[in-house]
């Protein structure tokens, strides 16, 4: 039995149709995954990674220890210097996944009597490491930098030296898809002196040459404090690494706990990470992605649901359902008929804005684009 006040909690979610779920594996057609390339499946990445591993003997199913012990294998060395020259950067530091490096982070640099102003949709890992940062927060509306502007003006007319101050935000939100104006937020932390850190979970693989992400497209990938780059979403795999200055990554295997304390990644990993960036130059998935999201704002357009959909050029487009009984509804219509479109509930997001994220992919064929779109519309009464 569970303790009264987590049985109530558990009911609560029940009655008001909230309660999460773990999915079970399926051969549904996949508008799901964050697998955007593929990549997680891909042959010549596999073999790749095996080969080298046997060829240099690292027949290791583990790391042994964190990499502060006995964990820190070559192949991270190597690895780091790969994704330093591949996103322009002077240093970068892997952790064990995107979350260990957001909760390392955000907990061990801002500091006590500093501020964070972070985008109000940011990721649940970022406000979890700023939970446990002694500064103090305050969230701005989404991709609304006048907001931001008001907030940090009043902060600096309030502590105009003391006070370091903190931006945070996504270059490809994860729950609308859409982007903030990133050249303004560079101009906008100069002018108040802050640092600004951007998360590119979703852009890295996707947007930039050869998939280096939203920061290089824009040419800004030295105008900002920290970006944090993860390899499990369009990369297929896991882990994630922040990019910094070298002063950054020494601070961070200094104070980051969630590197500090953790088990290393075994080499297997490691090194197919190193043959996912060998692949990214290579590769033409990432052009095959964008004619399917263009290909699926067609499909929109044509069956009149550009209104219901959130303005987005990136592989996540979320249509807007009211409630959480409905989106569900919806959801397990297309998933009778065998499509993979998942429901992001409230309290995930805010209530009212509940929604159906379709996730697409390069693999993903048009006939399935054009069927599952023309079932929504169906559905929606359009």
């Amino acid at each position: 039995m569970l303790p009264k006040k987590l049985q109530e909690k558990i009911n609560q979610r029940k009655s008001q149709n909230m309660l999460r779920e773990l999915g079970k594996q399926h051969n549904l057609i996949d508008f799901s995954s964050n697998d955007y390339l593929g990549f997680s499946r891909s042959k010549e990445i596999f073999d790749m990674t095996h080969h080298y591993l046997k060829s240099k003997n690292l027949s290791r199913n583990g790391a042994t220890g964190s990499r502060l012990l006995s964990g820190n294998f070559k192949l991270y060395q190597e690895v780091e210097d790969i994704l330093s020259e591949f996103h322009h950067s002077e240093s970068a530091l892997i952790f064990n996944s995107g979350y260990n490096a957001n909760l390392g982070f955000f907990a061990s640099v801002p500091q006590r009597g500093d501020v964070i102003f972070y985008d109000e949709y940011i990721h649940a890992s970022i406000r979890d490491g700023i939970s446990m940062s002694h500064a103090k927060a305050y969230k701005f509306k989404h991709n609304n930098l006048d907001d931001l502007e008001k907030k940090c003006h009043t902060e600096r007319n309030r502590n105009p030296i003391e006070t370091e101050i903190y931006i945070v935000t996504e270059s490809v939100f994860s729950m609308d898809g859409n982007s903030p104006n990133l050249k303004s937020l560079v101009h906008l932390s100069k002018e108040y002196r802050a640092y600004l850190i951007v998360d590119e979970a979703h852009a890295t693989g996707v947007f930039g040459k050869n998939g280096s992400g939203l920061l290089q497209e824009l040419e800004l990938e030295n105008e900002v404090f920290a970006r944090i780059i993860t390899f499990g979403k369009a990369l297929g795999s896991h882990g994630a690494a922040v990019l910094g200055s070298k002063e950054l990554t020494q601070y961070l295997i200094n104070f980051a706990r969630s590197f500090i304390y953790t088990t290393a990644l075994p080499p297997h990993t490691l090194m197919t990470i190193k043959s996912i960036y060998i692949e990214l130059p290579k590769t033409h998935e990432i052009s095959k992605l964008f004619q399917k999201i263009n290909f699926f704002k067609l499909q929109l357009m044509n069956n009149h649901l550009e209104e219901n959909f959130i303005e987005s050029n990136s592989p996540i487009q979320c249509c807007i359902i009211q409630g959480n009984s409905q989106v569900k509804a919806i959801s397990n219509e297309l998933l009778g008929k065998g499509f993979d479109v998942k429901p992001i509930l409230s309290p995930t997001v805010p209530e009212g804005e509940e929604r159906l994220r379709f996730c697409l992919h390069s693999f993903n064929s048009e006939k399935e684009i054009k069927e599952v779109v023309e079932i929504l519309a169906s559905l929606l009464k359009i």
